[in-house]
């Protein structure tokens, strides 16, 4: 394994035979994906790691949902787009006990710290998900939590909340892992509304932007208690999306005591208002928040922004992961298989980001067409290459 993770993009290709170098796109996430160490024994090894995360993820780029159609892709890409480079194409077993076996705190820091130069990430999400299908097939829990950019929706972390751990022990090692945190702004669930997370932040220069829910019941009263009708009303906006109308209202109060929780300078209500597309009856919800940042720095304008940045990730990344990919039906349930799945389907939807995709389903299809195209998203010019 390399000192760092970032030390992958510095690498010199040596797992790519010299006459491919120049089908390589400099930085790419194929160069990455080279560089990354395979730790297996030598003997027997017929097929490059390097070239099986790519082929990996350029399959899952083109939409595949299971290993049995990312060796499908495969073969197909070696017969066509890659027939002059030498690539033959794994066996489905082989994709199956690779993927299986990869070091995958390492590969996620990788993707990670890849991810964070492609990105200036100013406001970050951070926000957890159960990969379900690996559980209900008898394996043990796979829980991840990733950061996501809430500009591009691109995710440039994600740690694993193991079976004796949780959201709350790893926080710490997923902010640790996205480097200078100054100035850069937080938000975080309700989980997390706790004053070591806060002063965690602070102590790195850091500002969050934390959700109060019945967790902490003290803080909450405290929040609800405020004079909030007498604060005028900060912002209003409006959303249609996902089959439904909602309509956010914020009061924003700058605090000047009585709230016990460190480095609170700023306290929101919001009033989220939702209804289906085809109802006429509104669902009301009142939410309280709090922030590090001073109101010259956040607006309520901006917070509301940033709230509803915060459910992207949800709606952007867990949802897609769910629907597009069907990741809750997967049938990867082998040593880390169901991890690094996930994490090649992040890299997948933040490359689609990255080509300013909103439709994830619809740049899938595109990129299935041609096995060129998905090569060409990671950094990868074949040689037979034609796009039409």
């Amino acid at each position: 394994m390399p000192s760092s993770p970032i030390s992958i993009l510095h690498g010199q290709l040596e797992d790519i035979p010299e006459d491919l170098h120049h089908f390589v796109t400099p930085q790419s996430i194929f160069q990455a994906l080279a560089s990354f160490p395979d730790h297996r024994k030598r003997r027997g090894i017929r097929h490059r790691l390097g070239w099986i995360l790519a082929v990996a993820l350029c399959a899952v780029l083109a939409g595949a949902k299971s290993f049995a159609a990312i060796a499908d892709w495969s073969t197909y890409a070696a017969s066509t787009s890659l027939r002059n480079t030498g690539f033959t194409a794994p066996h489905v077993t082989t994709f199956q006990r690779v993927l299986a076996h990869v070091d995958a705190e390492p590969f996620d820091q990788a993707l990670g710290a890849w991810m964070q130069t492609q990105v200036q990430a100013q406001v970050i999400a951070v926000d957890g998900k159960e990969v379900r299908g690996a559980k209900n097939g008898g394996a043990d829990r796979v829980h991840l939590m990733a950061a996501l950019d809430h500009e591009t929706g691109t995710v440039i972390g994600q740690v694993d909340v193991g079976v004796k751990t949780n959201e709350i022990t790893r926080l710490d090692s997923l902010l640790e892992s996205l480097g200078d945190l100054q100035g850069r702004i937080i938000t975080i669930d309700a989980l997390h509304t706790l004053g070591r997370h806060a002063e965690f932040l602070h102590a790195r220069g850091a500002h969050f932007l934390l959700t109060v829910k019945g967790n902490q019941p003290k803080l909450l009263r405290q929040l609800q208690a405020l004079p909030w009708k007498e604060v005028p009303q900060g912002n209003q906006q409006r959303d249609t999306g996902h089959g439904r109308r909602s309509i956010r209202r914020i009061k924003v109060a700058t605090l000047t005591g009585g709230i016990t929780f460190p480095h609170a300078l700023q306290a929101a209500q919001l009033t989220r208002k939702t209804r289906p597309l085809k109802g006429t009856k509104w669902s009301v919800e009142v939410v309280y928040l709090i922030t590090s940042l001073p109101a010259h720095q956040a607006s309520p304008k901006q917070l509301n922004t940033w709230i509803r940045g915060h459910w992207r990730i949800e709606n952007s990344l867990h949802w897609c992961r769910d629907v597009t990919f069907q990741e809750d039906a997967s049938h990867a349930r082998t040593g880390v298989a169901p991890r690094v799945t996930a994490s090649l389907r992040n890299l997948a939807i933040s490359l689609h980001r990255l080509n300013h995709s909103s439709n994830i389903a619809k740049s899938s299809r595109y990129l299935s067409k041609h096995p060129a195209r998905p090569l060409e998203r990671i950094g990868f010019i074949a040689p037979s290459a034609t796009l039409h």
